[in-house]
């Protein structure tokens, strides 16, 4: 390698490692944000009123799918992940919790 590059590819990586104690921080206090406070307007104000309608869209769908899950034997699973992924994000996850609430076993389903 020249010099040029050497300096380069050694400041690159001096960036990529001053930023990783950062990213650990952020990760550190599990928010979306940084700001635990910030995490729950955004849910209350923007998520939540967002995941109602996705929950009726989701109903919908399943409906609307029926002739093809029922012959093929998902119509519970697609009831699972149209319905009621969504409405457990919705209804049951904590406020400001942006987790994969589904996916975690919490739901018990």
């Amino acid at each position: 390698m020249s010099g040029t590059m050497t300096r380069l590819v050694s400041v690159l990586l001096a960036i990529t490692l001053s930023a990783v104690p950062v990213c650990a921080i952020a990760q550190q206090d599990d928010t979306v944000s940084g700001d635990k406070a910030t995490d729950m307007v955004v849910d209350a104000v923007v998520m939540r009123p967002l995941g109602l309608p996705a929950t009726v869209v989701g109903t919908v769908l399943t409906v609307v799918a029926l002739p093809f899950t029922i012959p093929s034997g998902s119509v519970e699973s697609s009831a699972r992940e149209l319905i009621l992924r969504p409405a457990d994000y919705t209804f049951r996850r904590p406020l400001g919790d942006f987790g994969d609430f589904g996916d975690s076993g919490e739901d018990g389903r």
